[in-house]
């Protein structure tokens, strides 16, 4: 496992873009985040296969945990990390607090979802195991990974659902939609 950390830690240190929203969140203290999702698989998919580090990459999505449920507090911290982004990434950085969730996933997935106690208890019920994979800068410069699943199946480009997912049904749409940016990737059902 630490032979895939270590390489996960270089390929995000080579990519400028990444490496600049790991140090805008880090720098203003944003609670319990982590950088998830397409920047970080879409990242290491494209290290796999030799495509520029930003190829495919459609957002970077940055997670926190803030007890604080109103969309007010949520909206501060969104306009905080915009504010220091530079302006080719604002557009693409979505900032959301996971301690929210649990208020609007029903209405717009149609289920119910679970209170949080953190960002990456999140990382649990992901759509699959290759999208459970999350990244932060430390304060002493150190990138810490967390992976529940583990980091073989982004690796091994290989999508499998993940069975605790709560939208299910959203697995092969999203899983074709990765696939048409990265024809090596494997679905697994």
């Amino acid at each position: 496992m630490s032979d895939l950390n270590s390489r996960l830690k270089n390929i995000i240190r080579q990519s400028p873009k990444i490496m600049e929203v790991l140090h805008v969140c880090c720098e203003i203290a944003l609670p319990d985040w982590r950088l998830v999702s397409g920047a970080v698989y879409g990242t290491i998919f494209n290290s796999l296969t030799n495509r520029p580090l930003e190829y495919g990459i459609k957002d970077y999505d940055i997670c926190y945990f803030d007890e604080d449920l109103s969309w007010d507090a949520e909206d501060i911290w969104i306009k905080r990390i915009d504010a220091a982004l530079p302006e080719d990434l604002r557009s693409a950085a979505e900032v959301r607090n996971q301690a929210r969730v649990h208020l609007w996933f029903e209405a717009k997935f149609g289920r119910p979802y679970a209170q949080l106690n953190s960002t990456d208890e999140s990382l649990d019920s992901y759509l699959c195991f290759a999208h459970a994979v999350a990244i932060r800068l430390e304060m002493n410069n150190n990138i810490s990974i967390c992976a529940p699943f583990g980091l073989e199946d982004v690796f091994e480009m290989k999508l499998r659902p993940n069975p605790n997912n709560k939208a299910p049904d959203r697995f092969m749409e999203k899983s074709l939609s990765i696939q048409s940016r990265w024809p090596e990737v494997k679905i697994i059902v």
